[in-house]
């Protein structure tokens, strides 16, 4: 059976986990394309598939209970791409984990192409667990998926106010780092051992001066005088490919 129709009860209902309330409720979200659905099966967060009539995908035999075929109004009316699809999955959200050993800090991030190239960059750079404070844009939005492309899979993230989060960190003797592009020390002579939580702002205003007087040791990257700054997901990347090679 082929759904046909965009008003199919259990298509108004995927159609919900665009909106943030509802993924929250159900703790499930949409994931568009054949590379990001395999990146979650991998992982096991995929509950069910939605495949466009006539089409073929290699795990449709593991999922055979839990597919649903359309036709192709009733997957651009799933799908948020300009291009729709041949596949959308439903999948679950990753449970949290314990906090590891290298963390990445996110202070109210709100560009969803930004965030979702951090969390490409942190798994890239071998990054375990990533905070995102509670007003960072959400990491299901579905802009922040397809930055990712798929490493939102494979990192714990997780949500917590953070502040008292840094604070147990620092009990726990983790290393807190910041930035400060006017007086830290240049990211190429920072040394790194043992546990260490790296702290990056706001794209607009940086980190709060809350954060700031928590950090350990502020950092920057040495640049031409004549760019007064990166853009946040650059930064990050950067100083992440740094410390990555800087571990001892």
């Amino acid at each position: 059976m082929i759904v046909t129709s965009v008003n199919n009860e259990y298509i108004k209902g995927l159609c919900k986990l665009k909106d943030k309330k509802y993924r929250d409720s159900t703790n499930l979200f949409l994931i568009e394309g054949e590379h990001l659905v395999n990146e979650a099966i991998n992982e096991e967060l995929v509950k069910e598939l939605v495949i466009l009539e006539g089409c073929s995908f290699e795990y449709a035999d593991k999922y055979a209970d839990n597919i649903t075929y359309v036709n192709e109004n009733v997957m651009k009316k799933l799908s948020s791409m300009d291009s729709y699809p041949n596949i959308i999955g439903v999948a679950y959200k990753r449970k949290e984990d314990k906090i590891g050993s290298r963390v990445l800090v996110l202070e109210d991030i709100q560009d969803p192409g930004n965030l979702g190239t951090i969390v490409r960059s942190a798994a890239a750079f071998n990054i375990d667990t990533i905070i995102l404070s509670p007003r960072t844009v959400d990491l299901y939005n579905l802009k922040v998926i397809r930055a990712t492309q798929g490493m939102i899979f494979h990192l714990n993230i997780i949500t917590r106010e953070l502040e008292p989060t840094i604070k147990e960190l620092k009990t726990n003797n983790y290393l807190i780092l910041g930035t400060n592009v006017r007086n830290g020390t240049n990211i190429k002579d920072i040394n790194i051992s043992g546990n260490f939580a790296l702290i990056i702002g706001n794209e607009g205003r940086g980190m709060s001066d809350t954060l700031s007087k928590l950090c350990d040791k502020k950092i920057y990257i040495k640049m031409n005088e004549r760019v007064e700054s990166l853009n946040a997901a650059v930064a990050t990347s950067i100083i992440l490919y740094e410390i990555n090679n800087g571990i001892n």
